[in-house]
């Protein structure tokens, strides 16, 4: 996004730039096999397709459109109501899950490195690695968003990005690391999912699934039909990631059925090592092939670096949002460029693999040889909103925002983080994280990740 744009964006508190698609919004959003073709960007009055513009936060944390309202439910260094420590910080992943008596259970990813400020306290029962500092905390709330409580849900994990819900109502967390035993003072080894009950955690434990693999984890897809898993591998460098299904032993799930194993495989598109190269939306391969993956546990080598044989595997650069929808699972790449190894450029893709068919299709794509672009600066978490469309997180310079995106590809901004972190010299903004609906779908949550902030927010939602 230029400067000129970004000075637009920041005065008038709306996207001006819109994307048409010719169908491809709609192909993402309702699962239809048509191939679809994104074709040029247009300009649209501020707020088309919104809620209107912006509108200045007084207390300077949130910008919402007119008729929207936040409450902040948490903040990291304030006490967990638990009185088990401080709330931790770099709020990233979360999802919403439905509780007793019209109570919400939010369930929240800690990206927290080993030098975290603001660490996932110990807890007894639910701590992996004592020496990890990430984890996941969850807030019980009442159907009007007052917070009745909050907690450790898990710790001891490392760098705990994204993840995914499951169809039985858990929270599958990823540690987007490959730190070993001995490394930054680690205890155990990490790179692993677990999986969280934000009910109940000790009846989920801190126990590692090291049948789905020890990578650099992002997030997951749970075809709820099969039981099947589908991971996504961020891998900033050469080799790249790679795009992962989980064949469960038990695969009608439950609450600790995934402890029970079951066999990892890596995707291979034939003929195409590098998904990059294909630039044109509508693309589709058909035969994918799944390959076993020599070692999940990666005990000597990174499953990117394994040997899958002389027909190799297919990478792809930052492969991060990954959800189930419409009886498929997509997944996106954020970007790629040449300068670092990627065999093109692009400014982000969405796939989509269909299971029953094994054919794979790239759903659109994102500059910079094409005409379509996002209004804003690298897309990073995503969710399905209750309307049909997509809830945007961006991860960029400048202001963040919460980018809404209709069924007809009409980009609107929805939240712009209000919170300037820095000085009035070096301003910084904490980027979006996390975005997620209540199961009735009237409030939205969503994180600020720096400072670590919880917002709900509720208004006329269409």
């Amino acid at each position: 996004m230029s400067a000129t744009r970004r000075q637009i964006l920041a005065r008038t508190g709306a996207i001006v730039a819109g994307i048409a698609f010719t169908g491809a919004v709609s192909e993402l959003f309702t699962g239809t096999a048509a191939a679809a073709t994104a074709t040029a960007t247009r300009e649209s009055a501020p707020g088309r397709g919104g809620y209107g513009p912006l509108v200045p936060d007084p207390d300077g944390l949130l910008d919402l459109p007119e008729g929207f309202r936040y409450t902040v439910l948490s903040r990291e260094g304030e006490p967990l109501r638990s009185g088990e420590g401080l709330v931790p910080g770099s709020h990233d992943g979360m999802a919403a899950f439905a509780g007793h008596r019209g109570r919400v259970h939010l369930v929240r990813n800690h990206e927290n490195h080993a030098d975290a400020r603001f660490p996932v306290p110990a807890v007894p029962g639910i701590t992996y690695d004592p020496m990890g500092r990430g984890g996941c905390t969850a807030i019980e709330m009442d159907g009007r968003n007052n917070v009745l409580g909050e907690r450790v849900a898990i710790a001891g994990t490392a760098v705990n990005c994204a993840g995914g819900p499951t169809p039985w109502g858990t929270w599958l967390t990823c540690e987007e690391t490959e730190a070993k035993a001995g490394t930054d003072g680690y205890t155990k080894d990490h790179g692993y999912i677990f999986e969280v009950d934000g009910d109940d955690p000790r009846r989920t434990g801190a126990v590692p699934l090291t049948a789905m693999g020890r990578f650099a984890h992002e997030a997951i897809a749970v075809d709820p039909d099969s039981g099947i898993v589908y991971e996504t591998e961020d891998a900033f460098e050469k080799p790249f990631g790679l795009f992962y299904r989980f064949l469960p032993r038990k695969p009608r799930g439950g609450i600790g059925s995934l402890r029970a194993g079951g066999a990892l495989e890596a995707m291979r598109v034939p003929g195409v090592p590098d998904l990059s190269v294909v630039q044109e939306a509508g693309a589709t391969f058909d035969r994918i092939e799944w390959v076993p993956v020599p070692d999940p546990s990666a005990k000597e080598t990174g499953i990117r670096f394994q040997d899958f044989g002389r027909k190799g595997i297919t990478h792809a650069q930052k492969l991060e949002g990954c959800y189930w929808g419409g009886g498929s699972v997509y997944f996106v790449s954020s970007f790629a460029q040449r300068a670092i190894g990627s065999a093109a450029d692009h400014f982000g893709q969405v796939w989509k693999y269909e299971p029953e068919r094994r054919r794979l299709t790239l759903v659109i794509v994102f500059g910079p040889d094409t005409d379509v672009q996002l209004p804003g600066e690298s897309p990073d978490n995503i969710c399905l909103a209750p309307s049909g469309g997509l809830m945007v997180c961006e991860d960029g310079g400048g202001a963040q925002h919460v980018l809404g995106v209709t069924r007809h590809g009409e980009v609107y901004a929805m939240a712009r983080g209000a919170q300037n972190i820095g000085t009035p010299e070096a301003p910084e903004w904490g980027e979006f994280a996390g975005v997620t609906f209540a199961p009735d779908g009237d409030t939205m949550y969503v994180n600020c990740y720096k400072p670590g902030t919880t917002f709900a927010v509720t208004g006329p939602w269409r």
